[in-house]
């Protein structure tokens, strides 16, 4: 994973297995790019529901304010991603999500590399709000 001048020591919270289907491809043969960031939100709702985060919408809850990923290796059909999720800098009311993807077949070797900042937000004020201790706890 690709360390910035201001990035944290990150820990490993959460991986998970997703199967690649085969209408996730493209006409190039391979997962179309726009599938990866889908890949990356599975594995990011599963993670936040880990640690006890709700995700109603309707009070206190978490948003993504950006994300990205680098293509590191094409995948293609039939395949398993596995997708790490490490906890990185953690803010106030945010922390960095920094994710690793890679196949079950080739599980040393990176597919692609991302991230996603999630901030705490009121949704009746639009504000964000400190980090819930419990979630602190659970990715401190």
């Amino acid at each position: 994973m690709t360390d910035t001048p201001e990035s944290a020591p990150r820990r490993l919270l959460h991986q998970c297995e997703i199967a690649v289907r085969w209408g996730d491809m493209d006409a190039y043969g391979h997962v179309n790019n726009a599938l990866y960031m889908r890949y990356l939100e599975e594995a990011r709702v599963q993670f936040l529901a880990q640690i006890g985060a709700s995700m109603d919408g309707n009070g206190i809850d978490p948003v993504v304010i950006n994300v990205g990923c680098t293509f590191l290796r094409a995948v293609t059909y039939p395949a398993t991603v596995i997708i790490k999720s490490y906890v990185g800098e953690i803010g106030r009311s945010s922390f960095m999500v920094w994710y690793e993807l890679s196949t079950t077949d080739q599980p040393d070797q990176l597919c692609s590399e991302g991230y996603s900042k999630v901030v705490w937000m009121d949704h009746s004020s639009g504000r964000s709000v400190p980090l819930p201790e419990n979630i602190r706890a659970n990715i401190s």
